[in-house]
């Protein structure tokens, strides 16, 4: 891998980790080092950091909410 391509990835946390849980991206950096973009576009969807999955952890999370208001206000009535 190129010396610039090693130093851009070594100062991203999560492109590093990514790179040692999935080794191809090492050989495919190494044949071609434009692919850095498809590398980060990897790593966002494989740690879930899209804005579509953000979106959905949102949405699960006031549908969550939603359902907890609603049971206290069931309990609340039956009392």
């Amino acid at each position: 891998m190129r010396q610039d391509i090693a130093n851009y990835v070594g100062k991203n946390k999560q492109l590093k980790n990514f790179i040692r849980e999935q080794p191809i991206w090492y050989r495919k950096l190494s044949r071609n080092p434009q692919e850095i973009q498809s590398l980060e576009v990897a790593a966002l969807n494989y740690y879930k950091n899209t804005i579509p999955h953000k979106v959905e952890k949102f949405s699960n999370g006031v549908q969550m909410a939603s359902m907890m208001m609603g049971m206290f206000q069931a309990m609340n009535s039956q009392s």
